[in-house]
């Protein structure tokens, strides 16, 4: 799974936490993805400490969701922006949703989603109620500390000590867990800097037989390549066991550049490795149900560079977290140790493209940066797209945004699942999950919403279904002071979804999407059609692999990421 006007956050607490698979599986035809959806709930994980300014002292904070949340420090004689509750403050934490589980239709095939937590409340003193999908806290008062997180705006300086900012920042979902003090020391940037997710992949549970690990997770070693968007000095990295049976344990994790260019690999720049810690220590055990962030690490990473995070894992629950649309290859080790987290390569390994138990990464940015987070299906998710190219259109536009000079802080998040759908409480869809993948981001500020093809061509949703649920999203991001931008939704026609009543439901939506009801849109429907009757995407963009007349191939995903006007991300 607060407002993203709130998180530049200092403060302690972090938890957070992509959509078909890569192969066709067997069952409806049609769907956009052909993999096992599953949902994420908005169970936390802990968040790294908060450091406190020269001579500050500690005060405990509250924690979010199980993990231990550490408190801003003040510095002598002022603060630390970024403190968490004041001292003695107790932190009330979110009760854990119900686990469902959810049925996909999406990329030829439609799947059996996984299961996901859902209806987290949110802990006192923080906005957002009961919604499904989980609801981070927001805005827990200093010196009350009922859980909730503190929006920081930097430390202040005081006499004796420069204010230290939170080293963890982020917001955490809460249910439980105790305060634990910041520590003493200078790290952690400056009170003009905040947190901003630069990388994500939603989690959730796999059930297509043809998205499994190709070894037994369990005492191995995993390399997996991730994309960023905005670059930085400094970063940390979430992992998450949040659809767990069980606990998880990591033994070590390292990171470092992949410099393989223009498709990655198993190879990493060895001057650039860096074992990660988690509270000081180099393990850590993620119990079920539950995200945790790495402390944060100084980390040069450029815009749109590649991190490899290498992990070594010890017990593993049978239920796996993961990500099956990754587009990227991952290489697998069995028996492999923490020695193996900094080889040069892994060409020997097995190798798969899927995520497992990866979330996110965050960077310290400047206190001007903002993120995008697209929420949607597996057309977000890059179906049809090049395994290791990193060609999504989300990725298309995050490197148009770099580009840019008046949007150069801007970062761009996935956050898309294949097979899912929009509306609805199965634990998949977008209304379920908005909260944790859209709202929980650090740093957000703008919103993507391209998804309802799935409920249109599969589950034959009605216009007024989907008008409902964007109505939610467009209420749930504005009370938390987000813009909230939709995207015209593709023809499909040459594919099984293809109806004149489907159609006709694709026309209304589109009508209502660029009616004024969202801040703004994005066309992506006028940019890919052929104007036909039924209208379909052009040859040039329909074409990859495996055509379906539903997913674009490289070339429209190129034209997808080029369509978006970069002055909505200038408000």
């Amino acid at each position: 799974m607060t407002s993203r006007s709130l998180l530049r956050v200092f403060a302690a607490t972090a938890m957070l936490a992509g959509c078909s698979s890569n192969n066709p599986g067997t069952g409806s035809q049609g769907g956009s993805g052909g993999q096992s959806s599953g949902g994420s709930s908005a169970n936390g994980g802990t968040s790294s400490g908060g450091q406190s300014g020269h001579g500050g002292s500690t005060t405990g904070g509250t924690s979010g969701s199980g993990g231990a949340s550490t408190g801003g420090a003040s510095a002598s004689g002022g603060q630390s922006s970024g403190g968490g509750a004041g001292q003695g403050g107790s932190g009330s934490g979110g009760t854990g949703g119900s686990f469902g589980s959810a049925a996909g239709g999406q990329g030829g095939t439609s799947k059996t989603g996984g299961t996901t937590g859902s209806g987290d409340a949110s802990v006192t003193g923080g906005a957002g109620g009961a919604n499904s999908g989980g609801s981070p806290a927001t805005g827990g008062a200093a010196g009350a500390g009922s859980g909730g997180t503190v929006a920081a705006t930097g430390g202040t300086k005081a006499a004796g000590g420069a204010g230290g900012m939170s080293g963890g920042g982020g917001i955490a979902p809460g249910s439980g867990g105790s305060g634990a003090g910041g520590t003493s020391g200078t790290a952690g940037g400056t009170g003009t800097q905040h947190w901003v997710g630069t990388w994500t992949a939603s989690p959730y549970v796999d059930t297509n037989s043809s998205n499994t690990p190709p070894i037994s997770l369990s005492n191995s070693v995993i390399r997996q390549v991730t994309h960023v968007s905005l670059g930085g000095s400094q970063l940390r990295v979430q992992f998450s066991n949040l659809r767990g049976n069980g606990s998880l344990t990591i033994n070590g994790a390292h990171i470092a550049l992949c410099k393989a260019t223009p498709t990655v690999d198993s190879t990493i720049d060895v001057s650039t490795d860096k074992a990660l810690a988690f509270s000081g220590t180099a393990s850590v055990t993620i119990a079920q149900g539950k995200e945790v962030w790495s402390d944060p690490i100084d980390f040069i990473v450029p815009n749109q560079g590649n991190i490899t995070i290498s992990t070594s894992f010890g017990t593993v629950p049978s239920t796996i977290t993961q990500h099956s649309g990754s587009r990227t290859t991952s290489y697998f080790q069995s028996g492999g140790t923490t020695a193996n987290l900094a080889a040069a390569n892994m060409t020997s390994a097995t190798s798969k493209a899927l995520w497992f138990f990866i979330a996110g990464i965050d960077v310290m940015a400047d206190a001007s940066a903002v993120g995008v987070v697209a929420v949607g299906d597996s057309i977000t998710d890059g179906r049809g797209s090049d395994t290791d190219k990193n060609n999504r259109w989300t990725d298309i536009l995050a490197a148009r945004l770099q580009g840019n000079a008046a949007t150069a802080k801007v970062t761009m998040m996935n956050e898309a699942i294949g097979a899912t759908s929009l509306a609805g409480s199965d634990n998949t869809t977008a209304q379920s999950r908005f909260n944790r993948d859209v709202l929980g981001q650090s740093g957000v500020k703008y919103v993507i919403v391209y998804d309802g093809v799935n409920d249109i061509g599969s589950s034959g949703s009605s216009f007024t279904t989907l008008k409902a649920a964007y109505d939610d999203l467009i209420s749930r991001a504005h009370a938390k002071g987000l813009l909230i931008y939709g995207a015209t939704i593709l023809p499909f026609g040459g594919n099984s979804y293809y109806s004149t009543g489907h159609e006709s439901v694709r026309q209304q939506v589109n009508t209502y999407i660029k009616s004024g009801a969202f801040d703004g849109y994005i066309d992506f429907d006028a940019a890919l059609t052929d104007g036909g009757n039924p209208p379909k995407l052009k040859t040039e963009y329909a074409t990859w692999a495996q055509t379906d007349g539903l997913h674009p191939g490289p070339a429209g995903y190129q034209k997808m990421g080029e369509t978006p006007d970069l002055t909505l991300f200038t408000k």
